[in-house]
């Protein structure tokens, strides 16, 4: 069994965004095509802790380079005020010849990684056409800060970033970061997540909300929303949207903002082609003009074992990671 760390995960992936995001756009291109074989995600919960829960995302990823294994991620927003990140993961790659685990890849860095990429991918795709000057992020944290390395590698010229946090501590911390890490980069706070929808026609929402609670006709018509975090949206303000996912099936389950208008509708005719059909097709989808286009990706497995794969081959390939004999009998 090869153990393989989160310093050599973040040496691996450090400075890969463009590399991240074909990783991605590859795993959605092999689903699309019924390559994969990615199951409902498990959610343990916990009595009376509404906030804290586990997942795992057992995932196949097929093409020419099959692979398999789990994502097994904790989510405990309380996390933070202990000076700890929110989520907290571990991924198992098996072996497809024998089934045997074969390497256990510290998987925080790769599911935010992922996330980003995903986000990355759709804002590319979904902006050719009108390309913002600028992005907002709601939610100061690790993933929209992941989103904005991945998004400026992707889409070219975004000079302005405006900024809204629930903290406004944070919000300060994550604006210091950015200045530090984009000298040339200008940063913006706002008070209000309606004033940051507002701000730029490429949105990045990535919170720890578990209802919703944003109308998303605050943003300006046109605009691009990434809604990472899936639960901030108002369900009632999605059904005049074009609504872009990864996986109809999956996106439109656990009280997600989907999931929810779809209970309101009573259908699901107001979901476009997925990510992975636009990627195989883009004349699949035309969008209305001047109409909000959002990206809900429910976060399939398969793109945490494309990543993972791809780690474990160059942890190989550079001799990292620890093996641990004898874990296996």
């Amino acid at each position: 069994m090869l153990i393989i760390r989160h310093s050599e995960v973040e040496q691996i992936l450090d400075g890969r965004e463009l590399e991240n995001i074909e990783a991605v756009a590859d795993a959605y291109r092999i689903h699309a095509q019924g390559d994969t074989a990615v199951p409902h995600s498990i959610f343990l919960r916990f009595p009376g802790q509404p906030r804290n829960r586990i997942i795992g995302l057992p995932a196949y990823r097929g093409g020419a380079r099959p692979a398999a294994g789990m994502k097994w991620i904790s989510s405990f927003p309380a996390n933070i005020d202990r000076g700890i990140q929110r989520a907290n993961a571990a991924i198992i790659l098996n072996s497809l010849a024998t089934g045997r685990p074969e390497a256990l890849v510290e998987g925080s860095l790769i599911s935010a990684k992922r996330t980003a990429a995903s986000a990355a991918l759709a804002a590319e795709l979904l902006t050719r056409d009108r390309r913002p000057d600028g992005l907002a992020l709601i939610g100061c944290g690790v993933i929209n800060l992941e989103i904005l390395r991945h998004v400026r590698a992707a889409v070219p010229g975004l000079d302005t970033v405006t900024l809204h946090d629930s903290s406004a501590e944070r919000a300060a911390e994550f604006a210091a970061r950015i200045v530090e890490a984009a000298p040339e980069v200008t940063v913006v706070t706002v008070d209000t997540a309606q004033a940051a929808l507002a701000a730029h026609g490429l949105v990045s929402i990535a919170t720890s909300a578990i209802e919703p609670h944003l109308d998303v006709r605050a943003a300006a018509p046109g605009t691009v929303v990434l809604h990472i975090s899936l639960r901030d949206l108002l369900p009632e303000s999605l059904l005049d949207v074009h609504n872009i996912v990864d996986d109809v099936d999956h996106a439109l389950r656990e009280r997600t903002s989907l999931d929810l208008a779809r209970q309101l509708a009573g259908h699901t005719g107001f979901i476009d082609p997925t990510i992975g059909e636009l990627l195989l097709d883009e004349a699949a989808f035309t969008p209305v003009a001047d109409r909000t286009v959002v990206y809900a990706p429910f976060g399939l497995g398969v793109l945490d074992i494309a990543l993972a794969d791809d780690v474990l081959t160059t942890a190989r390939e550079k001799g990292l990671g620890v093996e641990v004999e004898g874990f296996l009998p």
